[in-house]
């Protein structure tokens, strides 16, 4: 299936589980291809064919627009170095989850969230090991007697009464002996962002942004956070930068006229998305205008502002 083929149907597939989603932008290279919302979760969409093409700069931009939108990255493909994708299984890529498009459709329209994760040494599935011990007291059976019918170690089946995940025929024999289900799904939604702490310091992103042209001007960053507003950094969205303030998210886009004004469109379709606001500041002169939902304006405009809520009222009036 072709790239433009794949993306169309995972975008069809989020519209029809009823989903809002974000209209597609031909910025490259880009970090994600869908934001999509349903009101009560978000996720943040890399489609990409080959899941083995997805690097660290991808996964950063994932993970931080992600938590910052309180939502979830995922990654959906259609194959590995080695082989397809298999239907009702979970990869790992950069600690990201990672599906088929068949494995995506049972999640969001059917409601069938996968079984089996995927690692270097073949397919697992993930036991409740608090279910596994009330079965194993229930039918008397010591941890040994379990281990021998399974034929595995008694150390085995305590690491599997404590979380530890293990083969599909090992689950199955576990669930043809009690005659009861033992196996968890994966859920797609746990994503932990403190393993993917990607925070910017605010000093070091103004540091970068500065030249020497510019050693007298206030960074746009250092402006924004001396506001009051938390500022994350993004390398290949179609916005530069994530601010969050007083529970409110703003995609920023910041550069030369021409440049960041080919983003605003996107940039607006993706804050009307996820609730939030747009804002472009040019270094360029211009005026401050509305476009859409996004605030367009200049450097000097942008420094007069005092307080971050003016800002904020700025970009919540109407067009």
């Amino acid at each position: 299936m072709s790239q433009e083929r794949l993306l169309h149907n995972v975008r069809s597939v989020m519209i029809l589980a009823g989903y809002s989603v974000s209209e597609d932008f031909t910025m490259r290279p880009k970090s994600f291809d869908i934001v999509a919302n349903n009101g009560e979760e978000i996720l943040v969409i890399k489609v990409v064919s080959h899941i083995d093409s997805i690097n660290e700069e991808i996964t950063h931009d994932l993970s931080i627009i992600a938590e910052q939108l309180q939502g979830s990255p995922l990654i959906v493909g259609e194959r590995t170095r080695d082989s397809d994708l298999e239907r009702g299984a979970v990869y790992v890529r950069y600690g990201i989850y990672a599906i088929s498009y068949p494995t995506l459709h049972d999640y969001v329209v059917d409601h069938a969230p996968p079984l089996i994760f995927a690692s270097p040494g073949g397919l697992y599935v993930n036991i409740s090991g608090e279910r596994l011990r009330e079965l194993r007291q229930e039918y008397s059976l010591s941890l040994g007697d379990l281990a021998q019918t399974l034929g595995v170690s008694r150390r085995a089946v305590a690491k599997y009464e404590s979380g530890m995940g293990t083969t599909i025929e090992i689950a199955i024999k576990i669930e043809e002996i009690f005659d009861h289900g033992v196996i968890e799904s994966v859920d797609l939604l746990a994503f932990n962002p403190e393993q993917h702490s990607h925070r910017i310091s605010h000093c070091e992103s103004a540091a970068r942004k500065q030249t020497q042209q510019h050693e007298k001007v206030i960074s746009f960053h250092q402006f924004l956070k001396e506001l009051g507003m938390e500022l994350y950094e993004t390398r290949r969205a179609p916005f530069q930068a994530m601010l969050k303030y007083d529970g409110n998210t703003i995609l920023a886009g910041y550069g030369t006229g021409q440049k960041t004004m080919k983003h605003a469109d996107i940039i607006g379709n993706i804050s009307s998305i996820i609730n939030g606001y747009g804002l472009c500041v040019l270094s360029d002169s211009c005026p401050k205008r509305k476009i859409g939902k996004v605030l367009v304006m200049d450097e000097s405009s942008l420094y007069k502002i005092e307080e971050a809520d003016e800002l904020i009222s700025m970009m919540s009036c109407p067009s």
